[in-house]
């Protein structure tokens, strides 16, 4: 593998990758993206307008397609939104179609079918990091290309895609770990996430109540009459919104905190919050769903079965117990966003190889001795 990569990373076209971050995924691009610039790799970013990274980015357009007024009549017309983001996907991967010398691999992190779907017809090599459980247009355009290299984000996601994929590699989302400093800890507790129904904070809301302990409560707000609803009506001197914080500032956070509550009610494909706050030393109380016990192991929290209030508020105060270095620990061990461009790089390395190999063995056939 030649020293420096050209990378085309394919991530949100309605999302920047930027600070304060949408989400989880966003978040994970822009630390994969810079570390991969730091490691010395010419990165391209297509994302929504807005990136905040020192590296070339294009944006996809989705607000730039407008249908004609008889296409808008006509009775198959979806929601405009939909048919955006459709047209700035076609666009990319016929640009990559087109354009096959532009980039030596391209990494997406859509969540949109069409990178998969026309992956075969690009001649660049293409690895998918599966972000999410199977989506019914997605696992649709996997079924019907298995040659597409795909990679999940913990062992439970590539399990919810093996009867489509069948084993796939797992590499687990890594996080800079001089951008979360171990923190002395604190009294209170802290719930930080995208404020949706599915990430739960009423329930850390009311796994606080039952503590005595005061929450703080940090993230963008996604769905506004959830908030309005079951959060907002809580909020005083025992419960307090912080806002959407900027990494740095929820980094302080986090690390003052005595612990966090991780409260997802539905099984999380990874949970960056997790290794966020592993990496800050403090340690977790939260609902064993999806990949998150493949994260906090048996030293960086205290988990109980989903939905179970009670055994939260006891997990709880049993984290405040545990010893801060040895949460540190599991995030430089398990979490390390090193290792993660480690096993990426490796990744691309092997790709890059087998187009070669392919070229070569293409030009012997065209030009045998």
């Amino acid at each position: 593998m030649r020293e420096s990569l050209r990378i085309a990373v394919v991530a949100s076209s309605r999302f920047p990758i930027a600070q304060p971050f949408a989400g989880g995924l966003e978040a994970h691009v822009w630390h994969l993206t810079r570390a991969l610039t730091v490691a010395g790799h010419e990165v391209t970013l297509f994302a929504g307008a807005g990136s905040d990274l020192p590296v070339e980015s294009d944006r996809l357009r989705a607000e730039l397609f407008e249908p004609s007024a008889t296409a808008r009549s006509d009775v198959s017309m979806p929601p405009i939104e939909a048919l955006q983001d459709h047209h700035a996907y076609l666009s990319l991967m016929l640009s990559f179609a087109r354009n096959p010398g532009d980039f030596d691999v391209i990494h997406n992190h859509s969540l949109h079918y069409l990178p998969v779907a026309m992956g075969p017809s690009v001649e660049t090599p293409m690895v998918t990091t599966l972000h999410t459980p199977p989506t019914p247009w997605l696992e649709s355009a996997l079924a019907l290309a298995p040659e597409t290299r795909c990679v999940a984000v913990s062992r439970h996601t590539a399990q919810a895609w093996s009867h489509v994929l069948g084993s796939i590699p797992v590499v687990h989302n890594g996080v800079q770990l001089d951008r979360w400093p171990t923190g002395t800890g604190g009294d209170d507790l802290v719930w930080f996430g995208r404020f949706v129904p599915e990430k739960g904070a009423h329930l850390a809301i009311e796994a606080a109540r039952i503590t005595g302990r005061r929450l703080r409560l940090a993230g963008p707000i996604s769905d506004d009459r959830y908030f309005r609803d079951r959060v907002a009506p809580f909020l005083g001197d025992r419960v307090r919104y912080e806002g959407h914080l900027h990494q740095n500032e929820l980094a302080r956070l986090v690390g003052s905190s005595g612990a966090a509550l991780v409260t997802p009610v539905w099984n999380e494909p990874y949970g960056l919050v997790v290794a966020e706050s592993i990496a800050s030393g403090t340690p977790v109380a939260g609902f064993a769903r999806g990949g998150i016990p493949e994260i906090v192991g048996d030293t960086a929290g205290v988990l109980v079965p989903g939905d179970d209030v009670d055994a939260l508020a006891e997990a709880a105060e049993k984290a405040f117990t545990l010893d801060r270095r040895e949460v540190r620990r599991r995030a430089e061990e398990h979490c390390s966003d090193i290792a993660m461009i480690d096993r990426y790089t490796g990744i691309y390395a092997e790709m890059v190889a087998d187009r070669e190999r392919l070229t070569a063995s293409s030009t012997a056939e065209a030009c045998p001795a």
